[in-house]
């Protein structure tokens, strides 16, 4: 059995409402119900979502000693915040990077991550999907 931590940045609680045309259309309260179904009984998953950047760096810390993984949606923090990409290392834990939409066919500003450095995969583009091809991609990673 794995325990992962399942971190939503800035702005993915208003899935469903904003800019569905890049975001799709599911809710963030969906998309953790999904996660939790992929992890099945084999798995114990704790979600956690913030609007804050110190309140994710928290976050993190409270899964050393708790989380074998993490899986970080850190939304635009992935590309101005050098705390979370630091609270990542931090954790000694690995972690998977994921987002809903493809940032490398976005904004030039959205290709470059600073968590990619601390994290041993990322997924992008993919929808809710992402979220769960990173689960997957974690737990093979714990496995191996």
């Amino acid at each position: 059995m794995a325990r992962i931590g399942v971190v939503h940045g800035p702005n993915l609680n208003l899935l469903g409402e904003r800019e569905p045309s890049i975001y799709g259309t599911m809710t963030l309260e969906e998309i953790d119900r999904r996660i939790v179904e992929a992890a099945g009984d084999k798995h114990e998953v704790k979600r956690f979502q913030s609007n804050a950047e110190g309140a994710i760096v928290d976050f993190l810390h409270e899964l050393v000693g708790w989380a074998d993984g993490i899986v970080i949606n850190a939304g635009a923090y992935t590309h101005t915040s050098y705390t979370i990409s630091d609270a990542i290392a931090a954790t000694g834990l690995p972690a998977v990077e994921v987002h809903l939409s493809n940032i490398h066919a976005r904004e030039p500003f959205r290709s470059r991550s600073l968590l990619a450095a601390n994290c041993v995969g990322l997924v992008c583009g993919f929808g809710w999907h992402s979220y769960i091809l990173g689960l997957e991609a974690l737990l093979n990673h714990l496995e191996s």
